[in-house]
């Protein structure tokens, strides 16, 4: 393959040698640089000694760029991590170490000169109050030779040489968990490109439910039972196979990798805060798929805001009544259990007051989707992630039995729903690193097939780095994902983790998409182009679960406290 107008390959030299040691010694003055950067930016936020609301707010830049510096930093740790256990067991190979440099080289660069929020926000280390004194510690002889010889063209090239070679792998470099996963993901693999890949594209251009025969084949393949304890009827595996299956099935669509992350919300409130009579009663249902149930916690007004929810529940008897109106309820019409939030204090107005119901309802036809007497409902046309469809709810005097409070207990949903928020937001970047892969699988198809000015387009440097970008971070925001899902596996508190790792790989999946989609040139804005479709499923994973503005909040709130 020819290379800048030269007929000879790239040599194994675009590895830098003695590379672990340099990457680790990286470390300790990017560590320190980041000690410095907390200390500026909780001066900055701290009024009589304690966090202020209202200083976060009004350095908003500040606050939100030290989340961004904290998830790169976090980033780089994993990364070392992955390449010195591959290292020890023998499996750190020439991909591995492309990836590692690449992603050291390019991330120690843009902590130095700038770390892109999102495509119009550079968050540059000024901005948190950092000085040219306060940077030095980043002029290390390790941090100067990664930054100046670690991302090059002759190594992102060798990269993609790579990828070819290997392509029936099925990523791009050892993932680093275990044999047993590895299996996991390898089955569903191969159930994405048997049965998701070949349709995905015309459900989304048809703006169509998945098909239940789908579901009903996940429901075999244990989806909805992954991580639900054995004695309720589930598998009890670990929230690292979620990862990986909800990893493998968005690779093949977004929409059926999302279906999961409905009984994973549910089972884990359930789990959670549900008494053990609840749980004896939903879990086995949610875990057989006999039960889908649909998350109902978004209002119209309220957004991110869940403290001023307005809809109410109001007690009559032993049962409720809900009022109220929400928004964008996904997968609402064929469920028969919501997990509605809703007020049962009226003289609150914050999150002391609200409680969490397992609602049941009748499912839906596409003629009358919502039979059950006290709610109707209306479709949300969106751009993508339309497997599900998104829906605007109202309630009125909606019956709710009063043994489906969930845990029995009046005040308490707010609580519960925090609880849930660490496996979601581990799942939706496993989601995310999904997407990615996709963007990575048909934009690097696309670059071999389509012939310019007498070439392959993926031997032109700017297409092959583009490729080569997307493989190392998608391995970046893979590595921080399993971190926290392993952090959790372990029963420790891993919010800041799991923010982070959505944080990331919803910035890697849209930048993915984005470069995919301009490898098609002009086919790539046409409909009939799977990439058009990644772009528009991309879009959304910077908004839900935690919009990026509100996850770096809640990263540097926990960060700085």
């Amino acid at each position: 393959m020819a290379h800048d107008g030269q007929d000879m390959p790239l040599s194994a030299t675009a590895v830098i040698p003695s590379l672990l040691t340099l990457t680790a010694e990286a470390l300790a003055p990017v560590e320190a640089v980041y000690a410095i950067a907390r200390t500026k930016v909780r001066a900055l936020v701290t009024l009589d000694g304690r966090i202020s609301n209202g200083l976060v707010e009004a350095n908003q830049t500040a606050t939100h760029g030290f989340a961004w510096l904290a998830t790169y930093v976090e980033s780089l740790r994993q990364m070392q991590k992955w390449a010195e256990k591959l290292e020890a067991e023998g499996k750190f190979g020439e991909v591995e170490q492309l990836i590692h440099q690449i992603a050291f080289g390019e991330y120690l660069w843009q902590m130095y000169g700038g770390i892109p929020m999102n495509q119009g926000e550079i968050l540059r280390l000024q901005d948190i109050g950092l000085d040219q004194s306060d940077m030095s510690a980043l002029m290390a002889p390790a941090v100067m030779t990664l930054t100046q010889t670690a991302n090059t063209q002759a190594a992102r090239t060798r990269l993609v040489e790579l990828m070819q070679e290997r392509s029936a792998e099925i990523t791009v470099g050892a993932s680093g968990l275990d044999d047993e996963l590895e299996m996991i993901r390898e089955q569903f693999r191969r159930f994405s490109i048997d049965k998701v890949e070949p349709h995905a594209h015309e459900w989304h251009l048809k703006d169509e439910l998945i098909p239940m025969e789908i579901i009903d084949e996940m429901a075999e393949l244990g989806v909805f039972g992954l991580t639900i304890p054995e004695e309720y009827g589930g598998f009890g595996l670990s929230k690292a196979s979620m990862c990986v299956v909800s990893e493998e099935l968005s690779r093949g669509y977004i929409g059926v990798g999302s279906l999961g992350t409905r009984s994973e919300i549910a089972a884990e409130l359930i789990i959670c805060g549900g008494t053990e009579e609840q749980k004896q009663h939903w879990l086995p249902g949610l875990a057989s798929a006999e039960i889908l149930p649909t998350a109902v916690f978004t209002e119209p007004n309220t957004g991110s805001d869940l403290g001023s929810l307005r809809t109410r529940a109001i007690k009559e008897g032993d049962d409720y009544k809900i009022t109220g109106n929400k928004t964008w309820i996904t997968h609402a019409t064929r469920t028969q259990v919501m997990t509605v939030l809703a007020r049962t204090d009226p003289e609150t107005s914050d999150y002391k007051g609200l409680s969490m119901f397992l609602a049941e309802k009748t499912p839906g036809t596409e003629e009358n989707p919502f039979p059950t007497e006290g709610m109707t409902g209306g479709e949300i046309e969106v751009l993508g992630y339309r497997g599900m469809k998104e829906y605007e709810l109202a309630f009125d005097n909606f019956h709710v039995d009063g043994k489906n409070l969930l845990g029995g207990e009046e005040g308490k949903g707010f609580k519960q729903l925090m609880e849930t928020f660490e496996s979601a937001r581990i799942q939706t970047a496993a989601r995310a690193i999904g997407v990615a892969q996709s963007a990575l699988d048909v934009g690097m198809q696309y670059a071999i097939d389509r012939k310019q000015f007498g070439k392959s387009l993926i031997n032109f440097p700017r297409v092959s780095g583009k490729l080569a970008m997307m493989a190392v971070e998608i391995m970046i925001a893979r590595q921080l994902t399993y971190f926290s899902a392993f952090e959790k596996d372990e029963e420790r508190r891993c919010d800041i983790e799991a923010g982070m790792a959505k944080l990331l790989g919803a910035r890697v999946a849209w930048a993915a998409a984005d470069n995919a989609l301009q490898i098609h040139g002009g086919n790539g804005f046409a409909l009939e182009y799977k990439v058009s479709r990644i772009l528009c499923d991309a879009r959304i994973l910077n908004i839900f679960e935690g919009a990026a503005e509100i996850q770096a909040q809640v990263i540097a709130r926990r960060l700085l406290g």
